[in-house]
């Protein structure tokens, strides 16, 4: 009987005086919805993800987009992306290779922290943040591959099917990076950055090994991987590109016939300068061009021959 006296002492009572002021909900994306304006200035600003980093945290807790390929990444890639393309990144000699400023790499990840990419960044520190993102995820994209069965991996075919084992996330972001290398690639004649070179920077932020022997081998095996897809995606591209714009095959098609065409008539004018042409002597032969132009040789003989016949006619 004490007991239950005592239980019913600690009871707590339902709250009085209440007044329903608004309804507010948390969301991971956009922060509170439906907060009162009075109450704004004492709640942090909506953060760019549900943490309080965009680096160094799992993709299930940031702010996702989609890019122009259909991949749902983590909207800082696009926006790093963006930004590195409206400076001038594609054709910047030596980019992802040089080195950005370390200082203002790290002034810039606090802004990236707060939602505010700022303006005037350096180029080379651009490209490094998001080799940067790829190398502080909590698991590497390609971690979750059988890692024996990548070392075995020695055609494009063999990679192809490897990579088709990573779950949706991953894949995403390993589509939005080996897209983005090939970006790069198209213009490695000013930037000289080639599928190979890219692939060897690129290649040790795709994964994270423990043993330092066993990780320099297997990114060997990771860089061989992200140079053939990036690779076979630059061939798929040309073919798309091809079959858009066919009238490009009949131009040049167009354009091979009437440099022969001018290669002939040349022949024949060397023909009538007295030049030794072995494909014209005999007469009455009718040269067909690409099946659509049509010359006689009477008519451009040596006017010496034609004399000699019209003189054998006038005698008969």
């Amino acid at each position: 009987m004490a007991e239950e006296n005592e239980r019913q002492a600690m009871d707590i009572g339902r709250p009085t005086n209440i007044c329903h002021v608004a309804h507010v909900t948390y969301d991971r994306f956009d922060g509170f919805l439906g907060l009162p304006s009075e109450f704004e200035p004492d709640v942090p600003k909506k953060p760019p993800s549900a943490s309080a980093t965009v680096f160094g945290v799992s993709t299930e807790s940031m702010q996702l987009s989609y890019d122009s390929r259909g991949n749902c990444v983590p909207t800082i890639l696009t926006l790093l992306q963006s930004r590195l393309y409206d400076q001038g990144g594609l054709q910047v000699e030596g980019i992802f290779r040089i080195t950005g400023d370390n200082s203002e790499e790290e002034f810039i990840r606090e802004e990236l922290n707060k939602g505010v990419l700022p303006e005037g960044i350096d180029i080379h520190c651009l490209a490094g943040l998001i080799k940067a993102w790829f190398r502080e995820l909590p698991r590497g994209v390609l971690d979750s591959l059988p890692s024996q069965q990548v070392m075995q991996c020695e055609s494009e075919e063999d990679f192809v099917k490897v990579v088709r084992l990573l779950p949706q996330t991953e894949a995403s972001l390993l589509n939005w990076a080996i897209n983005l290398m090939a970006d790069f690639v198209e213009f490695e004649d000013v930037n000289k950055m080639t599928s190979r070179n890219l692939a060897l920077v690129f290649a040790p932020n795709m994964s994270q090994m423990a043993d330092p022997l066993t990780a320099l081998m297997y990114a060997v095996q990771v860089m061989n991987l992200l140079r053939n897809l990036t690779d076979k995606t630059l061939r798929e591209r040309k073919v798309a590109s091809s079959h858009v714009n066919p009238s490009d095959d009949r131009s040049e098609a167009e354009d091979d016939d009437v440099g022969e065409y001018n290669q002939e008539e040349e022949m024949y004018v060397l023909e009538e300068e007295g030049e030794d042409v072995d494909d014209l002597d005999k007469e009455d032969e009718i040269i067909e061009e690409s099946g659509r132009i049509t010359l006689l040789a009477d008519e451009h003989k040596p006017s010496s021959t034609v004399n000699a016949n019209d003189q054998k006619k006038k005698e008969t």
